[in-house]
């Protein structure tokens, strides 16, 4: 493959309330791909955010008596944190509310919209959900209530700005049949195609500063006859892509990695259609390059509900790490018990159950057993690693790892690794290679050692080898795990997935068990 600059992000949330499961599903997403996209050799730019100026915020803080950037501050914050305690490796946070470069970046982004002839105003008469900080059409409603959360809405009244999203259409279209802005998965893709096919109306780009109660970014350049007026959010929001590569301040970051690279979002599916529509049509209004990929995921369930901020059956990401030592146990369950690109369920018996019988039982005692026995027979050192069968279908892994990275089905690749995994086990067992140790601990005659010692020790080198093949395969999404692993083997974490896996010679120690068990709550 060839080397790519490539400009990773997830979505922003609302900072309503504090994180849950929910959006941690979607930055360990995000960070699996731009950590393998790393190790592939790519120069790989990742950003995360919070989308600070909704009214949905605003009216939270209110409900709270709290004065808005402070109750927004202090959601932002955990958030911010949440990433550091998930071992995301984002380089850059962009906070809407405050980060200096944004007011900017959204007034270039929407001159450029105006100087295209894009924006106009009009009088407006709809119903609105603040919740999903949209307007909605009545054939949209699920019994004159929002589909998405089953709430009345509001009916508003203003004269706004409008952006010509009408005007799009056709080349929204084109782009996604000829797959230059790919979707997945399939299903997805399908829903934007049929959205499009129906027609798009022209969407309203602001809102009356007094409705949004002067929280927000102002629309640029007086505002027209009601000065005040505050950018949409989600047209602000949207804007936060463009805001951390410099988009109307520095344009050093926006030529590498926005005009000249690949751009991969990961998204819900709830906003799918403000990213596969509004956004590249305002991209393509200023004149940018739309999206490369949007790699949209389902919802995290708590007995097939939607987990939700508001709806009070949220997790708290945090507290699983707390009580696991590790992000990797939540990392873990999120992206190999949740099919990427659809809903599935969260259950704190079913975490556990995955860390005690899949990461301890079947990765942690292997590696414990295979170490434990290499050092006692052979002071920790590797011996020379056999051309067998199975260091050959270790060899394969990698490239069936990387292929479920390709059609975002991050589950297959993991499950692709335990199913490894189990066969490893399943092999050690079968070869008994204690015994062999325990025959060497008598008095063989000598041909007897010979042949006892080599076959020990193409046993447990081909063993260290495919533990260092799953090290290795899971970087990108047990970044920490892998880590300690490589180094309980006595080899180095790679700084690319190309760079030669040798372990002959390397020096291993057992050292303390990789996934401990966990004592009963």
């Amino acid at each position: 493959m060839n080397k790519t600059d490539i400009y990773i992000t997830t979505s922003i949330p609302y900072v309503n309330a504090a994180p849950h499961v929910g959006f941690a599903l979607e930055l360990v997403q995000a960070d699996a791909y731009a950590r393998h996209l790393s190790l592939l050799g790519h120069d790989v730019r990742f950003q995360c955010g919070t989308d600070d100026n909704s009214l949905k915020n605003v009216r939270a803080a209110e409900a709270r008596g709290l004065q808005v950037r402070d109750f927004v501050n202090a959601n932002a914050d955990r958030f911010e944190r949440l990433g550091g305690r998930l071992d995301i490796s984002n380089q850059e946070f962009v906070r809407t509310s405050r980060d200096a470069r944004h007011v900017a970046c959204v007034h270039a982004l929407w001159r450029a919209c105006a100087e295209n002839g894009d924006l106009y105003r009009k009088a407006y008469e709809g119903l609105y959900r603040v919740g999903c900080e949209q307007f909605y059409e009545p054939s949209e409603l699920d019994d004159g209530r929002c589909p998405e959360h089953g709430i009345a809405l509001e009916a508003v009244r203003e004269e706004n700005w409008f952006f010509r999203l009408s005007r799009y259409g056709g080349k929204l279209l084109e782009l996604i049949e000829t797959g230059a802005l790919r979707i997945v998965p399939a299903h997805r893709r399908n829903e934007i195609l049929a959205l499009l096919r129906r027609g798009l109306t022209d969407i309203s780009v602001s809102r009356s500063a007094e409705r949004a109660r002067g929280w927000g970014v102002p629309v640029p350049d007086g505002g027209g006859p009601d000065a005040g007026d505050v950018v949409y959010v989600w047209f602000d929001a949207l804007a936060n892509y463009l805001t951390g590569l410099g988009h109307g301040s520095d344009q050093a970051l926006l030529q590498r990695y926005w005009n000249g690279g690949e751009r991969i979002y990961v998204v819900g599916k709830g906003i799918s259609k403000f990213h596969a529509i509004y956004w590249p049509a305002i991209l393509l209004s200023a004149g940018l390059p739309p999206p490369s990929s949007l790699l949209v995921h389902g919802y995290v369930t708590v007995d097939g509900r939607k987990i939700g901020k508001s709806a009070g059956n949220g997790i708290d990401p945090e507290g699983i790490i707390d009580a696991y030592g590790t992000p990797d146990a939540l990392r873990y369950y999120l992206l190999r018990h949740i099919r990427s690109g659809d809903d599935g369920d969260f259950a704190g018996e079913r975490l556990e159950a995955a860390w005690s019988g899949e990461l301890a039982g079947q990765l942690g005692n292997l590696a414990n057993r295979v170490l434990a026995l290499l050092s006692t027979s052979f002071n920790g050192i590797v011996p020379n690693v056999p051309d067998s069968e199975f260091v050959q279908q270790a060899q394969r892994l990698p490239g069936k790892v990387a292929a479920a990275f390709d059609a975002y089905e991050l589950h297959v690749g993991l499950a692709d690794i335990f199913e490894f995994v189990g066969e490893a086990n399943r092999r050690f067992t079968k070869g008994a290679p204690w015994a062999d140790a325990k025959a060497l601990l008598g008095d063989p005659a000598p041909e007897d050692r010979k042949v006892t010692a080599e076959r020990l020790g193409a046993c447990l080198a081909e063993q260290i080898y495919g533990l260092a093949t799953v090290a290795r395969c899971l970087l990108p999404f047990l970044p920490g795990s892998a880590a300690t692993l490589h180094s309980r083997l006595g080899i180095p974490s790679p700084r690319l997935y190309r760079d030669p896996l040798i372990v002959t010679g390397a020096k291993a120690a057992p050292q303390a068990v990789l996934f401990p068990q966990r004592a009963a709550a």
